[in-house]
């Protein structure tokens, strides 16, 4: 371990400063880091004072002004580079993220690898920052739009992507021309601290203000309240709970700031009685297992047409008994620990608050403490029988349980008007709860799935068809609708949401008309 700290610049002996902005300092409270893999310490960071946080803020805001003046290609190949740079140590920090967070080796390297990815795509989307031309209706005019870059963009990530995320809107921003300031989670500061030191070396090596790539480690009042409420900072984008996000939404909002929110999930996945089993027993399993449910994608409900409950409830209880529970730094593990003991508390809470509204657990839900499984962080993943207007499968546990949730009738419709009721049902099970990001469909019938991507169909920003809610692409828009928040982060046109949009319009004529055609003073 020190081996692979000491290449991504962490130093285990001493406190790391959690601040950056062309310097490295920070002089709060250290905190102590300890990896829910077996509770040993991993190394310790100490936290900004909000002295030290009107310094980063100033020095970024300055790095902006110059950063700004590059041109937009040329700020790519600065984002190309940093792309490179991450390759170089995809495994080490991949394995730092696995260490600090918890997920399996696999997705920590993915997880990294999300970062290459949208690195590549900026440093394509720097020559394509385009604006759209207009006709105007008085002669003799030109009208067009263009984007300009936007200032210090804010990025408060979660724990559960401790680098992805800030990669999403880091790469972004910087081709936009802005500089962004970054407040990690306050459980995996580490992979921040190793990110924000690659990005620096890149930026020397480029004679660039490394400040483009600004560090905010601290607690709420030093640097989240500050951060929310300081008009240097245009926009703020935030992922975390729907509780943090109301209060990112009414903080930023009241200085008429700008929000990106990724917030709760509690996506659902749609079995009708013409889907693959096969297919959707992997993805169910994948989804709800995948990070030990701990995406904002993860799979929470199935709603499965009665036809096939008895099948797939099958599947699901033979699959969940081969999940391989342990060291995610092991090849064969399929799920690692969850972040913290509050979350195995939070998971046991549920799991009670299931069963007293009168649902059924059917597997799993129990906490592991073996040889194998040490510290209290690890639990069998959880298969329960329940209703969705119970309140607790309304809320989104942060956590691998997973709600089975039957509708229909008991055989297939055998006509399209019993096929259109039932999912008419099915679709008013999934829509029915207040989150709104992933969401999926299993079937090969066409009007099932056209229906569930149609404007009477799922009501979630992403909609998948024979696929499950997580693994999104970069390529697409990233985000959701209702207590998900509403922003887009990563690919398609996200990037507008990180510039200021301005109409101009030229008069090359020697009359000066008037729009509407209004007459004044003739």
């Amino acid at each position: 371990m020190n081996e692979l700290l000491t290449r991504l610049g962490i130093d285990q002996a001493n406190p790391n400063p959690g601040g950056f902005a062309g310097d490295w300092h920070a002089s709060g409270d250290t905190v102590e880091i300890e990896t829910p893999i077996n509770g040993e310490r991993i190394a310790t960071v100490r936290h900004i004072t909000g002295e030290e946080y009107e310094r980063i803020v100033t020095r970024a805001q300055e790095a902006f002004l110059s950063w700004r003046r590059v041109p937009a290609p040329k700020r790519g190949e600065v984002v190309r580079q940093l792309g490179n740079a991450l390759r170089e140590v995809k495994h080490e920090l991949g394995m730092l993220v696995t260490l600090e967070m918890g997920k399996i080796v696999a997705e920590g390297e993915g997880e990294v690898q999300e970062m290459i990815d949208i690195c590549d795509f900026a440093t394509g989307l720097s020559r394509q920052l385009y604006g759209l031309t207009m006709h105007s209706e008085r002669p003799q005019h030109r009208m067009y739009e263009q984007w300009h870059p936007l200032g210090v963009v804010g990025v408060i990530s979660a724990f559960n992507f401790p680098v992805a995320v800030w990669a999403w809107n880091a790469a972004l921003s910087a081709v936009c021309g802005n500089s962004t300031l970054w407040k990690p989670s306050h459980q995996t500061p580490l992979t921040a601290i190793a990110c924000t030191k690659i990005a620096e070396r890149v930026c020397r090596a480029n004679d660039v203000d490394p400040a483009v790539f600004a560090l905010a480690f601290g607690d709420v009042p030093s640097v989240g309240e500050r951060l929310l409420a300081d008009s240097r900072v245009p926009l703020v984008s935030a992922t975390g709970s729907c509780r943090m996000g109301k209060r990112v939404a009414e903080v930023v909002g009241k200085r008429f700031g700008k929000t990106i929110l990724e917030l709760g999930g509690n996506n659902a996945i749609i079995v009708t009685s013409h889907a693959d089993l096969e297919m959707a027993t992997r993805a169910i399993v994948f989804g709800a297992v995948g990070t030990a449910g701990q995406r904002c994608t993860s799979t929470r409900r199935v709603i499965v047409h009665r036809s096939l409950e008895a099948k797939l409830t099958e599947n699901l209880l033979r699959a969940y008994e081969t999940v391989r529970i342990g060291d995610p730094r092991k090849p064969d593990t399929l799920m690692g620990p969850l972040v913290n003991l509050q979350a195995v508390q939070t998971m046991q809470e549920a799991i009670e608050r299931l069963k007293q509204e009168g649902g059924r657990v059917l597997a799993g839900g129990g906490v592991l403490d073996g040889p194998d499984t040490p510290g209290g962080h690890y639990v069998k993943p959880c298969i329960a029988l329940a209703e969705n207007d119970y309140e607790i499968v309304q809320d989104e546990t942060f956590a691998p349980i997973l709600y089975l949730i039957p509708y229909g009738g008991a055989s297939a419709p055998n006509n399209n008007e019993a096929l259109t009721r039932e999912l008419a049902e099915a679709l008013a099970l999934h829509n029915g709860v207040p989150q709104g990001l992933s969401s999926a469909i299993f079937t090969q019938n066409v009007i099932e799935a056209e229906t569930f991507l149609s404007h009477v169909g799922s009501d979630c920003g992403i909609a998948n068809v024979n696929i499950g809610t997580s693994g999104a692409e970069i390529g697409g828009a990233f985000g959701g609708e209702k207590e998900t928040g509403g922003g887009r982060e990563s690919g398609s046109d996200a990037w507008r949401a990180y510039m200021r949009r301005q109409t101009n319009t030229i008069n090359w004529g020697t009359e000066l008309p008037l729009a509407q055609g209004i007459k004044f003073g003739e």
